[in-house]
């Protein structure tokens, strides 16, 4: 397979994730009486339980090929990937705000593109510079469009809150824990090229799981009071379970799949502009869901996210076959 070729399949990879990780955004939206502690502990159960029924068949075959390294890898993943970032990321939008929380997490693809500078495929930061300066203007476009609809004392008033400090440091914990992640799941993918991408997945899905078992403790037991956990109806619960079914199989399930094998195909340092189709599908399906068009800011932003990701492909693309590509 030729290398354009692999750029432009890892690239429809990388937005079919997107897609997919997008409807993450909006079930907070379809069941809010729940918090975002029960919202993780359920998708990952349940990304946990669909991903062991899926790997079934084949573990047999698979437990001889895996070592204590690769099970030691796979649980420190699923912990930076999904566990911790999304405990972190809930917590810095209670203690911080949306606005501040998504400037910092914006920040996702510039920091795994850095991160992944001595990855292999790599290429000198120089050349991805024109693209990584568009990204980080559609995410300044996102964010000062967060920040226009804050209070009238801004960012200031934001961070002057008791408790914000702490929120800002849990986001930023959240965007290394990604980063880390996304780095080190892609060297692992390359180091163990003899397992699917989509075994690896379930293999990760399965480590999930069994956190999620310990987060539904405290998550359903521990949080809110009596009364409060009675005011869920059957028909909330069955919602609840729906939705988070739901997100485990085409978030967790399909969407990580796409992920791994855009991370087998594409370069080290372009594996992280594909997170920006994440925020682009984000902000299709919130338009859908408010029945609205898009404002200037986030037209523009639209815009700047795709030209960042075309800017990418050409730094990548081999002699002669920019154009291609």
């Amino acid at each position: 397979m030729s290398s354009s070729s692999s750029i432009r399949r890892g690239i429809a990879c990388g937005a079919a994730a997107g897609a997919f990780w997008g409807l993450v955004f909006l079930t907070p939206e379809l069941v809010r009486d729940f918090t975002p502690g029960q919202l993780a502990a359920g998708r990952y159960l349940a990304y946990g339980l669909f991903a062991a029924v899926l790997i079934a068949p084949r573990l047999r075959r698979l437990l001889p090929r895996l070592g204590g390294r690769e099970w030691w890898a796979l649980t420190w993943l699923s912990l930076l990937g999904n566990t911790l970032y999304y405990v972190l990321l809930a917590q810095a939008v209670q203690l911080g705000g949306m606005a501040m929380t998504a400037l910092v997490i914006g920040f996702l693809p510039v920091a795994v593109t850095l991160a992944s500078r001595g990855g292999a495929g790599a290429v000198p930061l120089r050349p991805l510079a024109p693209s990584l300066l568009l990204g980080i203007a559609g995410i300044g476009c996102v964010g000062w469009q967060s920040l226009g609809a804050a209070s009238a004392a801004g960012p200031a008033a934001d961070l002057a809150r008791p408790g914000a400090l702490l929120g800002f440091a849990c986001a930023v914990g959240a965007l290394i824990s990604w980063s880390v992640y996304a780095v080190a799941n892609g060297r692992w993918l390359a180091r163990r090229a003899d397992l699917s991408a989509h075994d690896w997945s379930l293999l990760t899905g399965l480590a999930t799981g069994a956190q999620a078992l310990l987060l539904a403790v405290p998550a359903f037991l521990l949080t809110g009071s009596g009364a409060e956990a009675a005011a869920h109806t059957p028909e909330a619960w069955w919602s609840f379970i729906g939705v988070v079914t739901s997100v485990a199989i085409l978030a967790s399930i399909v969407g990580n799949a796409f992920w791994n094998r855009a991370s087998r195909l594409l370069p080290s340092t372009m594996i992280g502009q594909m997170i920006l189709f994440e925020t682009l599908f984000a902000l299709l399906y919130g338009f859908a869901w408010e029945r609205r068009g898009p404002t200037l800011l986030e037209a523009c932003a639209m815009v700047l996210v795709a030209a960042s990701v075309l800017l990418s492909v050409r730094a990548h693309a081999p002699a002669g076959a920019a154009h291609a590509a």
